[in-house]
């Protein structure tokens, strides 16, 4: 009925009627806590461009993720800082690599923790590409060999959930394949399957050590100007074994969730990067707005244009 029979305000006055409509909630097991892991013991060195966030040894690393643990966010994201870096990231596949350690740490400090490594050679390599470089770019089939050796050696140490991120054609399905071959055909893939050249991912390469030396990475990652090619990136991915699809960046794509959640409808994780949470954080720094209300209402943004979880370094402010 037309107003004044019909005021939908009636719904919003009441503040404990409007908290019991809420469509959309933001658990804490919904969120994935991005951490960054490098050798060493009692390191906790910050990371400059992102406040709040730090490269840390394994024993603190441990107790970073306890702490998330203990208030519900029961997932984590690892990222490897290496002691070497070479030509071909080998310290993304060797047994004792940083990542491989810390696994095996976390598993054996927190068994029901749900550890998520992040699967490419960025972080590994002395170029800070992605893969194998042949003649200057990179080399994708190349690369899928040493992808899958990396793969094997994180479910070895007892990853739940492999995350290729390099945007390698063919990545999945090549992953999946030594996965099954090395018995491990019940550990997840979660694709960056839609992964743009995004400018956002600035603070991130300065936490993990990986930005390129030379060039960079349009010729394997996303045109920002492009949605339907993401779709078609979804679908092959999801051909291929991807358990769980990613869309990277979240904020200025999340018409892209919308679309991948609608079409496919299997499990979407969407990545709340480093440059989105750099701008809360600086803004917040100068008093320019309110961190914790702008947070709640990014992380619901996310889930409502259908992301099942959220990787964000919001994670431990959020909590609080």
């Amino acid at each position: 009925m037309p107003f004044p029979a019909t005021r939908l305000r009636r719904l919003r006055i009441n503040p404990l009627v409007r908290e019991r409509l809420e469509e959309t909630e933001v658990s804490p097991a919904r969120l994935i806590a991005p951490l960054f892991v490098r050798p060493g013991r009692k390191e906790r060195r910050p990371v400059a461009s992102m406040p709040g966030q730090y490269q840390l040894s394994i024993d603190r690393l441990i107790n970073e993720a306890g702490q998330l643990y203990s208030k519900g966010v029961a997932s984590v994201l690892l990222f490897g800082i290496p002691l070497r870096k070479d030509p071909r990231g080998s310290d993304a596949y060797i047994s004792n690599g940083i990542v491989q350690q810390a696994v095996r740490a976390l598993k054996k400090s927190l068994p029901k923790l749900m550890v998520i490594t992040d699967l490419c050679f960025c972080e590994y390599t002395d170029h800070g590409h992605c893969g194998i470089l042949k003649g200057g770019e990179l080399d994708n089939d190349a690369t899928l060999k040493i992808l899958a050796k990396a793969a094997v050696a994180q479910a070895k140490a007892g990853a739940d959930i492999i995350a290729p991120s390099g945007m390698i054609d063919g990545m999945v399905r090549t992953i999946r394949a030594a996965l099954d071959r090395a018995g491990f055909k019940n550990t997840l893939i979660m694709s960056y399957a839609a992964k743009y050249a995004s400018a956002f991912y600035g603070p991130f390469r300065a936490a993990a050590e990986s930005a390129p030396r030379s060039g960079d990475r349009t010729s394997y990652q996303m045109n920002p100007a492009n949605a339907e090619e993401a779709l078609r990136e979804v679908a092959l991915d999801i051909q291929e074994g991807a358990d769980i699809v990613m869309v990277k960046p979240a904020l200025a794509y999340l018409d892209i969730i919308r679309r991948v959640k609608e079409k496919f409808h299997v499990p979407v994780a969407a990545y709340n990067v480093s440059g989105e949470y750099a701008m809360v954080k600086a803004a917040a720094q100068n008093g320019w707005i309110d961190e914790a209300r702008i947070i709640r209402e990014i992380l619901l943004s996310i889930r409502r244009a259908g992301a099942d979880w959220i990787i964000t370094y919001h994670a431990r402010d959020y909590l609080r």
